[in-house]
């Protein structure tokens, strides 16, 4: 089997003419992407569940909007908290030791420069002096060995470089134009895309 070249910590923005409707205008940060497969969750589907309905000792360190996002159809049921490192931000990749020489505290594991998945079985408490923005998703999106890179062949989603600032993003309604609109290429016309294009 060919080696994949790993997408891990970049974005899937979902094509216009993508026909699933659980990706309809999706941006999706992918977690895990290997010969194994794929895992990610969607940026912006929240919901109107607020953290502290599901999750209490978590809620006071959940960024803004404070409500759980839907990740993805895969097990709703599941929660994953993916977050921010402070001032590891600009680091491409992640060095894994923060200004001042900290290591990445326990109860997270790095996704790609300053995101990580944080162990939501963690006491809050151990984590919250190092949180910038932590994020709860139920659920996500998840494809089999070979099944992203297909959709990938079939136009069906771009591939972008993540910022920090998508997965705590206090507008996430608008993330989808606002992650196409910065692209130098012509995928920023895309952004401008009407909702219905039959309007058009």
């Amino acid at each position: 089997m060919t080696e994949v070249s790993s997408l891990t910590g970049r974005l899937l923005v979902a094509a216009p003419a993508l026909a699933d409707p659980n990706f309809d205008r999706a941006v999706v940060l992918l977690l895990d992407h290997d010969e194994e497969g794929s895992l990610g969750v969607v940026l912006n589907r929240p919901t109107p569940v607020v953290v502290g309905d599901i999750l209490e000792s978590w809620a006071g360190l959940a960024g803004q909007p404070d409500v759980v996002f839907q990740g993805g159809p895969v097990s709703l049921d599941s929660a994953l908290g993916v977050a921010l490192i402070p001032g590891d931000e600009g680091v491409p990749g992640g060095s894994g030791i923060r200004p001042g020489g900290g290591a990445v505290p326990l109860g997270w594991r790095r996704v790609h420069g300053a995101i990580c998945l944080v162990d939501l079985d963690a006491p809050p408490e151990l984590l919250a002096a190092e949180l910038g923005s932590l994020r709860i998703f139920a659920g996500y999106a998840g494809w089999g060995p070979g099944q992203l890179e297909s959709e990938l062949t079939d136009g069906a989603w771009y591939v972008v470089e993540s910022e920090p600032g998508d997965v705590s993003s206090p507008h996430p309604e608008n993330l989808w134009r606002a992650v196409l609109r910065r692209q130098r290429s012509e995928l920023a016309m895309i952004a401008t895309y009407p909702d219905d294009p039959s309007l058009n």
